[in-house]
């Protein structure tokens, strides 16, 4: 059984094991600054395998050192976003923190694949990149298989239909400008621009744009972590078993998109090597421009780390 190390025994570190427990996926480690927390949240989840009927190994510890011969190391230390709090107020917390967990990936788990939870999260992404020495094809980011599946919730729901059948590509920047894309969302393979009006279309790209900032502001002391768990779950799927799936993931940009030096949500090919290819669509020129400026957000938010010595 292969072996996945979690760096972050918070709500959604703590979900992702449980999904990746119950899938049967990998050998799981829970990894955290906190003494028994991962431990505690560990047994926790190995005493429902009796009933749940998975028999891979959860364990938790403070040693960082476990974190040896992962094949994936999934970061969500840090801390959660609270009411009013955009992802980039986060920033100077979470940079201290995610630099640091990164400085013993590289001296740990040299030969592993980072999946970034951590926000905001393209630039946290970027950090970590920097930070281990990584090929870019090894330091992904999850943001856009989540912010994919809330639209295709939100579609599903508005139309009345099974969420199975829906399919969505949501591009750019893990935030508010975010790049959700109709021409390339279906409801069993027809475009929703051919099921639903352009008004209701942007109420839904509004609503996904906001989705994270929504569930703050009901849970009022923490974040989303069951649909986020569910994204991290299926890239490391993808992964561990070379699925070979294109989902839309933060990635490391060499011209791409007519986009250089950061990361941003595109389209990639996901396999046991990471990122196997950067599937390049054929944008419309505002869908082209939302993008750009999608990632010239992230490139600012980047450029305050740099100035701040972080990077």
């Amino acid at each position: 059984m292969k072996k996945v190390s979690i760096i972050g025994a918070g709500n959604v570190g703590s979900t992702v094991a449980l999904y990746l427990a119950e899938h049967k996926i990998a050998d799981v480690y829970l990894i955290d600054v906190v003494q028994g927390l991962p431990e505690g949240k560990a047994l926790d989840a190995e005493e429902g395998a009796p009933i749940r009927r998975y028999d891979v190994e959860l364990r938790g510890t403070t040693d960082f050192s476990c974190l040896a011969d992962s094949e994936i190391v999934v970061i969500t230390a840090g801390i959660a976003r609270q009411p009013g709090m955009s992802r980039d107020d986060l920033l100077s917390t979470n940079a201290k923190v995610i630099k640091s967990v990164s400085e013993k990936t590289a001296e740990y788990a040299p030969n592993s694949i980072i999946i970034m939870v951590t926000n905001p999260l393209d630039v946290m992404t970027y950090l970590a990149l920097k930070t281990t020495g990584f090929a870019i094809k090894k330091v992904i980011g999850m943001a856009g298989v989540l912010d994919s599946i809330r639209f295709r919730y939100f579609v599903a729901q508005k139309l009345g239909v099974s969420v199975i059948d829906t399919t969505a590509m949501v591009l750019g920047g893990h935030g508010d400008s975010m790049v959700p894309l109709p021409r390339y969302s279906t409801v069993a393979g027809i475009p929703i621009t051919e099921l639903m009006t352009r008004d209701d279309i942007d109420k839904i790209i509004e609503r996904t744009r906001k989705g994270g900032a929504e569930i703050v502001s009901y849970l009022k002391t923490g974040s989303a972590y069951y649909a986020p768990a569910a994204s991290v779950a299926k890239m490391v799927e993808c992964i561990i078993r070379d699925k070979r799936r294109i989902l839309p993931c933060s990635t490391y940009l060499r011209g791409e998109y007519g986009i250089d030096g950061i990361f941003v949500g595109v389209p990639v090919l996901l396999g046991k090597n990471g990122v196997e290819k950067i599937i390049e669509l054929e944008l419309i020129p505002e869908e082209l421009e939302a993008l750009h400026t999608s990632a010239a957000a992230v490139k600012t938010v980047i450029e305050q780390l740099e100035s701040a010595g972080v990077i």
